[in-house]
């Protein structure tokens, strides 16, 4: 007969209001490079759990395309102003940061790993050497693991066991989610921070953080799928059961957009992106017609001003964000997760801004559809904390220790033998 004994006790995190497990200690800084912007916050946890922004800086992005560092001395120029900023306004000096992960093509793989325990109670070591197991069967050339998630535990033939350390059992199987990115781009972002004198302290998913900044707690629970729509990449985040199920990154995003208006309409890239913002849209208007812009064209004199219906902008912005939600669909069902993320779709970042989008995504993916506003965090200017600041505003979440998994476990960064540990260990001895 199979025991089931829990010999111990160990706590989940702490109710709201009190200090989550994970959280960090005294000031701290996140970093979200995007295609379009970098964001800097630096930050302190205060007595009731929540974080508290002390200084903010953000800059547009520059040597960054598609989430990935093409251009080592413009990024590090970009980083260092919006990492100045910050500094200055909290008076303190960053030595690291929590970085967001959307460079290296990341992609999630879940792994079953069965594990003989023999009788006795599961101790942490038998967890890390799951992990361990996880992190071996999914590694490929070239790749580097930066997650890993227990999505449960099955004790015996009893499964839905959240934290098993302590029972005895004589096999324990894991369920768990593995992210990974490109080796190669993960040493040009340690490279790209070292030669801004701050070094990686954590990596974390960039479409997980968004979903930590905007989900409501039923929301983890019942399953929904987060959209964030940034400048050059839409990222996924699939959640159910209060854990991160998949992520995926599309390499298309609101730049694609503007880029589509400018070579559509033959006008600078910078008129494109303010068109775009005040006059973009997916849905349609009788008056569409008859409201004329004025759009100067690329290379004429200031006084060569063509006229064009907004009608026109609309049927440029529309193909490329059905294109998108297409993609989008394919790849969620790729994943085969159609049960598990349940009916609910949450839209964030900035592209998911413009009149109509909700309406359209809803059309296409079939779910109901919600814009989602990150979570207020103190401190923060109100431009600060719109769609267009989740990925910011979710690393904030994680450093207050939100999302942590059961085990602290970053194994792209902690493990002693990684190439990318000893890769920074290096350039940082060269200082």
């Amino acid at each position: 007969m199979n025991q089931l004994v829990r010999l111990g006790h160990h706590e989940g995190l702490p109710v709201q209001g009190r200090r989550r497990r994970g959280a960090r200690s005294g000031i701290f800084g996140v970093l979200d490079i995007g295609t379009t912007k970098i964001v800097c916050v630096i930050a302190r946890i205060e007595n009731d759990g929540e974080p508290r922004a002390l200084g903010f800086g953000w800059q547009r992005a520059r040597g960054i395309k598609g989430g990935n560092i093409v251009d080592l001395e413009e990024a590090e120029r970009a980083i260092r102003a919006a990492v100045g900023q910050a500094e200055e306004m909290a008076d303190t000096q960053l030595k690291g940061a929590i970085v967001n992960l959307s460079c290296g093509q990341p992609e999630s793989r879940q792994q079953n790993i069965q594990w003989p325990i023999g009788g006795r109670a599961i101790t942490e070591a038998d967890l890390r050497a799951i992990m361990g197991e996880g992190r071996r069967r999914s590694a490929e050339d070239g790749r580097e693991t930066v997650h890993a998630f227990p999505l449960g535990f099955t004790v015996d033939a009893t499964p839905g066991a959240e934290d098993p350390r302590g029972m005895i059992c004589e096999t324990v199987a894991a369920k768990l989610h593995m992210v990974d990115a490109a080796q190669a781009s993960l040493l040009n972002l340690g490279a790209t921070l070292l030669r801004c004198d701050l070094v990686v302290e954590e990596l974390v998913s960039a479409p997980f953080a968004a979903g930590l900044a905007t989900l409501v707690e039923d929301e983890k629970q019942l399953g929904a799928t987060v959209i964030d729509m940034g400048g050059g990449t839409t990222s996924i985040s699939v959640f159910a059961e209060g854990h991160l199920l998949h992520t995926s990154q599309i390499p298309v995003g609101g730049w694609n957009v503007t880029n589509d208006l400018a070579r559509g309409l033959s006008t600078p890239i910078a008129h494109a992106e303010r068109l775009k913002t005040l006059h973009g849209g997916v849905l349609g208007a009788p008056d569409d017609e008859r409201e004329w812009l004025p759009v100067p064209q690329v290379g004429e004199e200031e006084d060569q001003i063509a006229r064009i219906p907004r009608a026109m902008i609309i049927g440029i912005i529309r193909p490329r964000l059905e294109e998108t939600f297409e993609l989008v669909k394919d790849r969620l069902e790729a994943a085969g997760l159609s049960q598990e993320m349940g009916r609910r779709v949450v839209l964030t970042g900035g592209a998911s801004q413009l009149v109509g989008v909700r309406e359209l995504a809803a059309r296409v993916l079939e779910r109901q559809v919600r814009l989602g506003r990150p979570h207020p965090v103190r401190g923060l200017p109100e431009t600060a904390t719109g769609p267009a600041f989740a990925a910011p505003l979710g690393l904030l979440a994680w450093g207050a220790g939100e999302g942590r998994p059961l085990l602290e476990l970053l194994p792209g960064l902690e493990r002693p033998a990684s190439r990318f540990r000893r890769f920074v260990n290096w350039l940082r001895d060269l200082a």
